[in-house]
């Protein structure tokens, strides 16, 4: 009779420990996410500043601005990790174009103005890049907790499930960039 309350107890500890352990995991991936978050609405806040410089040099270049707004817009709008990498993709290189196109205005290039916004921009894309490898380390942790025996048993009782990856392809991990 001892030896059944012994076990019973036993595991009850561990199932106790191993929720517990789910949820700071679940919490810490949560909080990754939000930290990507932050830095994706800096750079989203950074944009229309950025386009409106270029526009005062070259006006009539609309398709690429339109290009950089709706990739923007899309990218706003994305809620899970995959349609938020797929449309940070699309904004990256839409953000490529529009660089691409003050290569054509010298005077663009030498505009202090655009420079402050083309250093902050690099330094929120690298900013998106640690937080996303912070992300991706903590789903990772999750993960396996959530898909490894013996924890996989508390996990699908109560209710854990696996979480996306925030992945960009190689290009999308460097800056965009310009040579002046």
């Amino acid at each position: 009779m001892i030896w059944i309350v012994v076990i019973v107890v036993v595991v009850a500890l561990w199932f106790f420990a191993t929720y517990n352990r789910l949820v700071k995991l679940r919490n810490r991936t949560d909080n990754a996410w939000a930290q990507i978050d932050v830095q994706l609405k800096r750079r989203y806040d950074l944009i229309p500043n950025l386009v409106e410089t270029v526009k005062g040099y070259a006006a009539h270049e609309q398709a690429t601005f339109q290009r950089v707004v709706e990739a923007r817009n899309k990218a706003m709008a994305a809620q899970t990790p995959a349609e938020r990498a797929e449309a940070e993709n699309m904004l990256t290189a839409a953000l490529r174009q529009l660089f691409a196109l003050a290569e054509a205005y010298p005077e663009l290039k030498a505009s202090t103005n655009f420079l402050e916004l083309q250093s902050e921009l690099s330094d929120t894309e690298n900013k998106i890049a640690v937080a996303r490898q912070i992300y991706n380390d903590s789903v990772l942790t999750l993960n396996n907790k959530v898909q490894t025996v013996p924890s996989n048993l508390v996990a699908s009782l109560t209710g854990f499930t696996t979480r996306e990856y925030f992945e960009a392809p190689d290009e999308a991990d460097q800056a965009p960039e310009v040579n002046f």
